[in-house]
C-alpha cells in the first residue's frame, strides 16, 4: 500500500509512535505532532519510548499518553519486550508508526496488530509494514521526521520544539542565580561535555574562547556541565585565565531552566543544542565528525549557528580545526546581531 485515502485516514483514531531513543530522538520526533493534531484533531496520540529518554516529552501538549518500557537487562528485558507487546494490543491502534527504524521497533510494530503500520521502504525488515514511505533530501533530523507521514498526505509544515521545564527545576536554577551577579541574559553558557567522546572540542578551546568572552566583551561565562561530565567541566575551568563560573549540577530539566537565563549557548553537538531550540536561547555549535546538515537546527530556526571545518583529522585533533579565534569571532556577530535585532 503507498497511500491512505482520505476515508481511510479519517477513520484513524488511534496512533502509536514508537521512538525508544535516545534523548534527542526522542524531542526531535515530536516535530509533526501538532501537524498531526492540526489535521487529524480527533486522534489520541500515543508515543512509546524507552527509560530514561521519556524525559525528552514529558507533558508535550499533543501527546495524549506516554507508554515507557522500563530498563530491563537479561531475561526481565525479553519479559518486558512481551509486556510490552500486550500492552500495544490492549489499545486496539489504527496506526502504528515506525520511527525508530530498527529491528527491536519493527518487531513491535509487527505484532502491534495495528491495521497500518507505517515505516521506511529502506528498512531491512521493511516487511513488517503495510504501509511505505520514502525518505525526503538530507536536511535537520527534527524536518525529516515528516517524511515518514508521506503515505498519509501530510507534509512539512513550520513547526516547534516543545520541552516541559518543571518548576522545581525552574526553582532551583532561579533560586542559584540569585547569589550570582547575573541579571537575566549577562551569561553565556559553554557547555563542554558529552557523552559521545568523538564530538568533544577540546577543552583548550573551551578556555580559550571562554576567556576571549570575558575579557573582550561585557558577559560572563557559565559553565554548565550534566552527569558525568564534571570532569570536562574541570578541565576547561583549569585552563582558564579569567575565573569561571561553574553550575551546580543539574539534571535535564534543571540545565533547560538555566539556559532561559542565558544570551548564548556555546555546546558540541548533541541534545543540549537542540534543548536550546525549546528554550529560544540563541546557541553556537562546535561539530566535529557529525554532519551539521542532519543534525544542526540552523537551517530551521536562524537564531542557532555552527561551526564545522569537514577537513580536520577527526583521529588526531580534537579541535575539528576550529581555533577558540574562529568560535569568539562568531560569537562576536551573534551577539552584534542581537543588539541590532538581526536572528
Amino acid at each position: 500500500m503507498d497511500k491512505l485515502n482520505d476515508s481511510q485516514l479519517e477513520s484513524i483514531r488511534r496512533i502509536l509512535v514508537i521512538q525508544l531513543g535516545p534523548f534527542g530522538d526522542a524531542l526531535l520526533t515530536t516535530s509533526y505532532f501538532e501537524t498531526f493534531k492540526r489535521r487529524l484533531p480527533e486522534v489520541r496520540l500515543h508515543y512509546l519510548v524507552k527509560e530514561p529518554y521519556d524525559r525528552a516529552i514529558r507533558n508535550h501538549p499533543a501527546i495524549d499518553e506516554i507508554m515507557v518500557i522500563p530498563r530491563r537487562t537479561g531475561i526481565g528485558y525479553a519479559i518486558e519486550r512481551l509486556k510490552t507487546v500486550g500492552r500495544i494490543r490492549s489499545r486496539g491502534f489504527d496506526l502504528v508508526i515506525d520511527q525508530q527504524n530498527m529491528p527491536s521497533s519493527q518487531q513491535l510494530t509487527f505484532l502491534s496488530r495495528a491495521r497500518y503500520r507505517l515505516g521506511y521502504r529502506d528498512a531491512r525488515l521493511s516487511w513488517a509494514y503495510n504501509l511505505k514511505a520514502g525518505r525526503g533530501p538530507l536536511r535537520y533530523s527534527a524536518s525529516r521526521k515528516f517524511d515518514i507521514l508521506g503515505p498519509l498526505g501530510i507534509e512539512e509544515e513550520p513547526y516547534r520544539l516543545y520541552f516541559h521545564i518543571p518548576e522545581q527545576a525552574q526553582d532551583y536554577m532561579d533560586s542559584w542565580f540569585e547569589n550570582t551577579p547575573f541579571r537575566h541574559g549577562e551569561a553565556i553558557c559553554i557547555s563542554p561535555g558529552s557523552p559521545v567522546r568523538h564530538k568533544r572540542w577540546g577543552s583548550r578551546g573551551h578556555a580559550r574562547l571562554a576567556d576571549l568572552i570575558q575579557s573582550q566583551t561585557d558577559y560572563k561565562v557559565i559553565l554548565l556541565w550534566g552527569p558525568d561530565e564534571r570532569g570536562d567541566v574541570n578541565a576547561v575551568a583549569s585552563r582558564m585565565e579569567t575565573g569561571p563560573l561553574v553550575a551546580p549540577p543539574t539534571d535535564l530539566y534543571q540545565a533547560a531552566a538555566l539556559l532561559k537565563r542565558c544570551r548564548l549557548l556555546v555546546c558540541n553537538d548533541g541534545g543540549l543544542n537542540h534543548i536550546a531550540v525549546t528554550t529560544g536561547t540563541p546557541t553556537l555549535a562546535i561539530f566535529g565528525p557529525t554532519d551539521p546538515v542532519a543534525w544542526s537546527p540552523a537551517s530551521v530556526f536562524p537564531s542557532h549557528h555552527h561551526l564545522h571545518c569537514p577537513e580536520y583529522d577527526s583521529i588526531k585533533d580534537d579541535s575539528f580545526g576550529i581555533t577558540p579565534e574562529m568560535a569568539f569571532e562568531r560569537v562576536a556577530e551573534i551577539l552584534e546581531h542581537q543588539t541590532s535585532g538581526k536572528p
